[in-house]
């Protein structure tokens, strides 16, 4: 990727021209053509009036293209993709779809999202289940994760919760392990993946890594509108699970019985032109090669974020061997002034975010993140710790 052709795609996005950016796995810049995608949706829907037959049609076969857009990018046919509106409705439609009896154990490892926890906490009180927590925070530099997760499995455990990349330290799981090896020591068990930092990361294909449940959104690394998001349901869970919120788009025409594919999840109005932006926006990626050649390019540039900031007395990365995906998380030592760091950082027009379990600074890089940005980075972080 020359430097003329990179910049020529970054002026696809324009919320990269006064900032430098490093928020994909909280929200990606949506690119020009989505957001015309997005007008001119809305015009014809106004144009040809909102509630017809004929715009009617047009609904149904939006929908029908974008699970068609975003099963092609994982490999998967297009009758096991819900569409939703983000990671969390994903997580709640497999969560609560579950017929929970007292009882029953459910495994979630430590570094998962908080929306996700307190609906698991949810559960437990509602159905009286047991919750067990599988370390894998201590797996980010040494340890096993497949046998920090397995060793929890029992008869009587009904589902796994995991990531597949950890929003907090950036660490991707060997999944298809995970799964792999669950299964065998747990056959009846389900495989809940929380994908908000993998889709638009990793070059997938769900059929192979064999998890139930994918949940994840297209507007993070996908670089789509909010509001728009999917969850991949397995063809040998998708009879076991029951809708929870119900819609007439998850009804079979005009009768009361279910759509026989994942559709029957899905609940009713939505913003149809998300759908148009959402397609628009993969489009754009494919400009820049494969799946593999933009994660690798990812790749190439987290490391070299990542070798910057450990090269920066005083600052600690979480990860200590080149990471392997897009988020780079460190922090302060041995006074950590994380937040003061980040406000630092955004007055200077360089946005990045806080965790706070663990507390840290993740920033996260893109395919086409460029190099400058990330010596900006480097150079304001050194700059800051001096200013002690």
């Amino acid at each position: 990727m020359t430097n003329n052709s990179l910049e020529f795609h970054r002026q696809q996005f324009p919320a990269l021209a006064n900032k430098a950016y490093f928020n994909y796995g909280g929200q990606g810049p949506i690119p020009q053509a989505a957001l015309e995608a997005i007008a001119r949706s809305y015009k014809y829907v106004q144009s040809a009036g909102p509630f017809s037959n004929a715009i009617n049609g047009w609904i149904a076969q939006e929908f029908s293209q974008t699970r068609k857009a975003i099963a092609a990018e994982l490999g998967v046919a297009d009758s096991t993709i819900a569409l939703t509106e983000n990671v969390l409705v994903g997580c709640n439609i497999a969560l609560w779809g579950i017929d929970w009896q007292p009882g029953d154990r459910l495994v979630v490892s430590d570094c998962e999202h908080p929306g996700v926890i307190a609906t698991i906490n949810e559960i437990q009180r509602r159905f009286g289940i047991e919750i067990v927590t599988c370390h894998l925070l201590e797996t980010l530099n040494s340890g096993d994760p497949v046998a920090a997760v397995v060793q929890h499995l029992q008869p009587q455990t009904k589902l796994v919760v995991i990531s597949h990349i950890l929003w907090n330290t950036g660490q991707v799981l060997p999944l298809t392990e995970i799964v792999q090896a669950g299964k065998t020591a747990c056959p009846q068990v389900k495989i809940l993946v929380d994908a908000a930092q993998s889709v638009g990361v990793l070059p997938l294909n769900l059929t192979a890594i064999g998890a139930d449940f994918y949940a994840f959104t297209g507007h993070k690394w996908w670089c789509g509108p909010e509001g728009i998001g999917s969850l991949y349901v397995s063809p040998q869970a998708l009879e076991s699970l029951h809708p929870t919120f119900i819609g007439w788009r998850g009804l079979a025409g005009n009768s009361l019985n279910w759509k026989v594919s994942a559709e029957k999840f899905e609940i009713s109005t939505s913003a149809t032109p998300l759908q148009a932006g959402l397609r628009a926006a993969i489009a754009i990626h494919h400009q820049r090669g494969t799946a593999e050649e933009r994660y690798q390019q990812i790749k190439q540039l987290s490391q070299y974020l990542w070798s910057g900031l450990s090269k920066i007395p005083g600052i600690r990365c979480l990860k200590t061997s080149p990471p392997e995906a897009g988020l780079v998380s460190f922090q302060i030592a041995p006074d950590p002034r994380h937040q003061q760091l980040v406000q630092f950082l955004e007055g200077q027009q360089i946005l990045v975010r806080l965790i706070r379990d663990p507390e840290c600074v993740r920033a996260c890089v893109h395919y086409f993140t460029a190099p400058g940005e990330i010596d900006r980075l480097i150079s304001a972080v050194a700059d800051f710790n001096l200013r002690k």
